[in-house]
C-alpha cells in the first residue's frame, strides 16, 4: 500500500468518531428552561393537585383566628391565658401530605399579633433553649439578665389540638376527589375541658398527579 492510500484510510479513522459526536451533540437541546415566577399565595398556584394548597393553609388559619379572638372565654378573661399552639398535638390522619408547622406556626403568630396581650404565649416548641438558658444562669457562667427570675417555665392554661382526616373517591375516567377535615380544638390543662373548637373542610376534584414535598 503506498503512503498516500495509508494517509487516506488514518484520515477516515479519525475523522469518523468526530463527525459523530457532531452529529449527537447537536441532538441536545440547550434551550433555557421556563424562567420563575412569583404568584399570589391566596389564589391556586400553577401547579394544581387536590391537597392542600397555600390558599387553603392561609384561608382555613385566618379564619380559626378570627374566631378564636370573638370567643370571650378565651380573648376577654380578666387575667390573659397562657396557651400553648404548636404541632406536637396535631394530627394528619389523613392521605394529603402538609407540614402541620405551616398551619399552627401561622396561627400562633397570627394570634399572638392579632391577640393585643388578650392571650398570652408560650414556646413549648424552643424548651430546650429555654431549658440550657436556665442552666447557664444558675450555674452562674451568664448573669440573670433583665427579666425577672422564676422558680420554673411558665405553664400553660390552654394548649391547641387538631386532627386532619381525609375521605377520598375515584371515577371510573381516574378523577379522583379528596373531602378534607380539619378539627381545632382547644384543651383547658387542668380540667381537660374543650373551651373551643373549630372545624374547616374543603373539598378538591382533579387528576392527583402533583407530588407535595
Amino acid at each position: 500500500m503506498s503512503k498516500y492510500a495509508l494517509f487516506f484510510f488514518i484520515g477516515i479513522a479519525v475523522s469518523f468518531p468526530i463527525s459523530g459526536c457532531g452529529r449527537y451533540e447537536s441532538r441536545v437541546d440547550n434551550r433555557p428552561g421556563r424562567r420563575t415566577t412569583y404568584s399570589d399565595p391566596n389564589k391556586p398556584g400553577a401547579t394544581g393537585g387536590i391537597g392542600f394548597g397555600s390558599q387553603d393553609i392561609i384561608s382555613m388559619t385566618d379564619k380559626m383566628m378570627r374566631d378564636m379572638l370573638s370567643k370571650a372565654r378565651l380573648a376577654a378573661r380578666e387575667k390573659a391565658p397562657r396557651v400553648i399552639v404548636d404541632a406536637e398535638c396535631f394530627t394528619n390522619e389523613g392521605s394529603s401530605r402538609v407540614n402541620k408547622n405551616m398551619i399552627t406556626d401561622r396561627l400562633r403568630i397570627g394570634l399572638n399579633n392579632a391577640a393585643s396581650g388578650k392571650m398570652r404565649f408560650i414556646a413549648r416548641h424552643h424548651s430546650d433553649i429555654v431549658e440550657k438558658e436556665r442552666e447557664l444562669k444558675r450555674e452562674g457562667r451568664v448573669d440573670s439578665g433583665t427579666t425577672t427570675t422564676r422558680k420554673a417555665p411558665a405553664g400553660g392554661d390552654f394548649r391547641l389540638c387538631g386532627r386532619i382526616t381525609t375521605h377520598d373517591g375515584v371515577a371510573p375516567d381516574g378523577t379522583t376527589s379528596r373531602f378534607h377535615q380539619i378539627v381545632f380544638e382547644m384543651i383547658e390543662l387542668e380540667s381537660s375541658e374543650i373551651v373551643w373548637g373549630g372545624m374547616y373542610q374543603f373539598r378538591k376534584s382533579g387528576q392527583d398527579d402533583v407530588i407535595y414535598r
